[in-house]
């Protein structure tokens, strides 16, 4: 065992999540001695899976996974389709007998080689052996991909005794290499940005910010920055209030988007709008279209450096004049509607804005806070944990937030369904303030207008809340409070310093509604 862990510190492990099970006791049995592995456990595999993500999240760093079994391991596959698509090194390790193989149908026995496909190849190790016999780890992991470790114990490994006392934890791994080419961004921002140019900025690492926000200060183009970048707030002068609805009107001649892919509707309208030429920098390599786009991949830092001096663009459509008469339209209906779903929002970025980490969970939740959400003080860690799905959301906030003081995270109802096992990692966490707020969307049905006159449609598409909300908030050991105002949420200024509360947000109507 103390290769195995030997080899995934020296690779920068300094965290492993351990979901009990028989064939681990050993490896749990030498781990438990390591005194510089944090170590966490949870019954639930694939809770287990999407906190170790956020803890990747937050750390950069890569962690470790342990399944419980055999077959748990595949509950960890959509945590592991999250960390692939935003270039996450998770590792999900698996533990069998030396002896054993899948295929047999013995109990506890599955086929673990290639077990998620393109999304975390599997390397094989057998036990003992000594370190020198072991994969490089630091070159395994150093793409950011997710990684599967299929380890196999001899008996005699529950024997051996080390000293773990000598293991140490390495760097963190390198960011990606550089791929792709500058030539056409550069020619583009140089020659043909005056034809009208947008910004779009994805999902951001919080040390990716600054280049990025030098990009668009200096461009002043405007901008659809999602929150998830950090910079939603700080570029507020050059952003474009609800922007997807404006670019699909009024497509711009080029777009160039930064990080991760955007999640709004004008991102998807690009695929049938090839008159608009579309360039993407960004760390994970993803272009996020089936059409012909410019994809430059690698550290966003390194690429700013490359790129050199940019010109000031500016706005020459003069989309941000129409956003600006949008803006003040928005901000109207919102005084007009105080107690609707979109005011609400707004209302809870006021106070959640202050906190250390903020996370948003849902589609529905994540299109309100891009459009309604507060612009004045800044949010540079905020994540949006919905691309991929609803699965896990709370346990990957509370991977975000374990080294949070305070921490708040806004989820649709079906969200907080598909996760109620999260908050038995809790009383592992460090003291803090972490508040989960759930916007009662009546299961989807707030949010879909095309179910009329058709029940059995409706019955598909719709999944009304089955448990009441206390009752949630009861299991977890959570305070539970109603918001219908602006009013009702003043009690967050209250909570006390190791606080667990649940916020049901019950709106009346919708503004789009």
């Amino acid at each position: 065992m103390f290769s195995l862990v030997s080899c995934t510190a020296m690779a920068g492990v300094a965290e492993w999540v351990c979901c009990p099970g028989e064939l681990n006791a050993p490896l749990y049995r030498a781990l438990a001695g390591c005194p510089v592995i944090h170590r966490w456990s949870m019954a639930d595999d694939r809770s287990a899976a999407f906190f170790a993500l956020g803890r990747v999240q937050a750390t950069g760093r890569p962690v470790i996974v342990v399944a419980g079994s055999g077959s748990s391991a595949a509950a960890m596959t959509p945590a592991l389709i999250n960390a692939y698509y935003h270039r996450f090194p998770l590792v999900v390790l698996t533990v069998d007998n030396a002896g054993s193989c899948g295929g047999t149908g013995a109990p506890q026995r599955v086929e673990q080689e290639a077990l998620f496909g393109m999304y975390a190849p599997t390397v094989e190790l057998n036990l003992p052996c000594p370190v020198s016999d072991l994969p490089n780890l630091v070159d395994a992991l150093s793409e950011g991909f997710p990684l599967h470790l299929h380890v196999r114990l001899n008996e005699a490994t529950q024997t051996i005794r080390s000293d773990f006392s000598t293991i140490e934890v390495g760097e963190a791994p390198p960011a990606p290499r550089f791929r792709g080419s500058l030539v056409a961004v550069s020619q583009m921002l140089r020659f043909r940005s005056m034809e009208g140019l947008v910004l779009l900025i994805g999902a951001l690492n919080p040390d990716e910010q600054e280049p990025v926000l030098w990009l668009a200060q200096t461009l002043r183009v405007p901008v659809l920055a999602e929150a998830s970048s950090g910079l939603r707030e700080e570029l507020a002068p050059y952003l474009l209030h609800y922007g997807d609805e404006l670019l699909i009107q009024n497509p711009p001649r080029h777009v160039l988007r930064v990080g991760d892919v955007p999640t709004g509707a004008f991102w998807k309208a690009l695929e049938n709008l090839p008159q608009t030429e579309v360039y993407s920098i960004t760390r994970t390599g993803f272009s996020g279209l089936s059409r012909k786009s410019n994809v430059v991949e690698g550290e966003l830092e390194q690429i700013m450096k490359a790129m050199g001096d940019v010109p000031h663009v500016g706005d020459t459509e003069r989309l941000l004049t129409r956003s600006r008469r949008a803006g003040n339209q928005m901000e109207e209906m919102l005084l007009g509607y105080p107690e609707s779903a979109e005011a609400l929002v707004r209302a809870f970025s006021h106070h959640a804005c202050l906190a250390d980490v903020i996370c948003v969970g849902s589609a529905t939740t994540m299109r309100l806070w891009n459009q309604y959400a507060q612009s004045q003080l800044p949010t540079h860690y905020l994540r949006d944990l919905h691309s991929t799905g609803a699965d896990g959301v709370i346990s990957s906030f509370l991977g975000n937030a374990a080294d949070a003081s305070t921490a708040c995270c806004l989820i649709g109802d079906l969200t907080l369904l598909c996760d109620i096992n999260a908050a038995t990692i809790l009383p592992q966490l460090p003291p803090g303030t972490r508040v989960v707020a759930v916007l009662n969307n009546d299961g989807a049905a707030a949010s879909l207008h095309d179910t009329e006159g058709n029940p059995e449609l409706e019955r598909l598409l719709v999944q009304p809340q089955p448990f009441r909300m206390q009752e949630i908030a009861r299991l977890w050991g959570a305070e539970y409070y109603a918001i219908r105002s602006e009013a009702d949420l003043e009690i967050l200024d209250s909570l006390s310093a190791n606080c667990f509360a649940l916020l049901e947000l019950i709106p009346d109507g919708s503004i789009c509604g």
